[in-house]
């Protein structure tokens, strides 16, 4: 399941948002924090002007069998927040941040290889799927309550923390994390281990002690 979210990642000493709908990342929220931090300005308009930069979105059109520059990068109408600025094409970003600064090289490549996009859709799914699991165990009344508790929960076992919005902070391990809970929690219920509710939640809170309970308070 893929629903669109701008996830967040430091990269180095910045903040890096990607959204899942298509992996574009927000280079104008980049380039402010390095002007901001920079005694050189950099404008997003001197980029695009540079030669190789229009012969290189040719070049992402070309293989990646796109038909228009609006496939490689997009500048929305939105003037604040997250959403407003240019997004780009990941190939297109990586020559971005290093067209900033080369030092960039690393951390990009880093970022843009990984996995967490893949894994933030396929939590998404085994989410779905426990909460199918959650309602067989549920009175009807307390099934939505229940399922909240339960994601709040997942939220303290993968990041030992719960807020509003917290798994689009998530780094890669703590995605494979949110998919191993969810996928355990449905097939404990499908295969009758666990038959109630307060069976699960004495399940989740023995995974948060295992992983975050300090050894001594355990002993």
């Amino acid at each position: 399941m893929k629903t669109n979210q701008n996830l967040i990642r430091k990269m180095g000493e910045f903040d890096v948002t990607q959204r899942t709908k298509d992996g574009f990342f927000n280079a104008t929220y980049l380039l402010k924090q390095w002007n901001s931090q920079s005694k050189s300005e950099r404008k997003m308009d001197n980029y695009f002007n540079v030669k190789g930069t229009n012969e290189f979105i040719n070049t992402i059109m070309e293989r990646e069998n796109l038909h228009t520059p609006k496939s490689v990068y997009v500048k929305t109408r939105a003037s604040r927040g997250l959403n407003a600025g240019t997004w780009m094409h990941p190939l297109l970003f990586i020559d971005f941040a290093m067209w900033i600064n080369p030092n960039f090289k690393y951390d990009v490549l880093k970022f843009v290889y990984d996995e967490l996009i893949k894994f933030r859709n396929d939590a998404g799914t085994a989410y779905i799927e426990m909460c199918e699991q959650i309602a067989r165990i549920s009175n009807k009344k307390e099934t939505a309550d229940n399922i909240k508790k339960v994601a709040q929960a997942i939220n303290f076992i993968a990041q030992n923390k719960h807020q509003k919005m917290i798994r689009n902070e998530a780094d890669e391990d703590q995605m494979r994390e949110y998919v191993r809970i969810q996928k355990e929690v449905t097939m404990l219920i499908k295969r009758g281990f666990i038959k109630t509710f307060d069976a699960l939640l004495n399940h989740l809170r023995k995974e948060w002690a295992e992983k975050h309970q300090p050894k001594v308070l355990t002993a």
